[in-house]
């Protein structure tokens, strides 16, 4: 099997699994720690180089309050489960910001945790808009991969997509130009091996000719 060397992943539907537990969408991020952990273990049992999670966005933080503060506490304590394993850590988006999570701070350059071994992107208050203003507030086309703020991170070759949505809400746009997208109809909470497995096995099946 083909393994991509470096796997996107939008993990969609905390809020709607929420109200279908009869919780209030907030509680729904809580559940989504477990399986960004399992997620990365699969991963780097399978061989996969590098690993990009889909925190939140910008526009993410217009949600009411209750949500966001909700959203930016499952980042952080993501990047707390992922400290006590092995990988090279990355924290990418607007630091600048109020909404940057301050714990998150010391990531925004690569650590190695551990051993290192896999690079792990976490997109944290991510905006396609921040990540790309110097190339378009120059317009110019030359070495426009050095000059993305998102620049230590690989191309991606695979995309997977929990909660049924078939959309990349900004999701790293240069890297993903020739990514192969997968979507889950589940939501993100109800994720079980299985679907890592289906997205691999689809993955293997498709011609990746990178427009040649």
């Amino acid at each position: 099997m083909r393994i991509p060397n470096h796997i996107g992943i939008i993990p969609d539907g905390n809020r709607r699994w929420a109200v279908d537990q009869g919780l209030t969408k907030d509680k729904g991020y809580t559940h989504g720690l477990d399986p960004g952990l399992e997620l990365y273990k699969l991963c780097k049992e399978t061989g996969v180089k590098e690993v990009t999670y889909y925190g939140f966005t910008m526009d993410n933080t217009k949600r009411p309050s209750k949500q966001t503060k909700a959203f930016q506490k499952a980042c952080v304590d993501a990047v707390k489960m992922l400290l006590k394993e092995n990988a090279k850590l990355l924290v990418i988006g607007n630091s600048d910001s109020p909404m940057f999570p301050e714990e998150l701070l010391e990531y925004t350059t690569r650590r190695t945790i551990g051993e290192g071994g896999i690079k792990v992107n976490f997109l944290v208050n991510y905006g396609w808009q921040w990540d790309l203003k110097s190339i378009i507030e120059s317009q110019e086309e030359k070495n426009i991969h050095s000059r993305i703020k998102s620049n230590d991170v690989s191309r991606v070759d695979l995309i997977i997509r929990w909660g049924g949505r078939r959309r990349l809400s900004g999701f790293l746009p240069i890297q993903s130009v020739y990514s192969d997208f997968y979507v889950i109809e589940e939501y993100w909470p109800d994720f079980k091996s299985d679907h890592f497995n289906q997205a691999l096995s689809w993955y293997d099946k498709q011609d990746i000719t990178l427009g040649g």
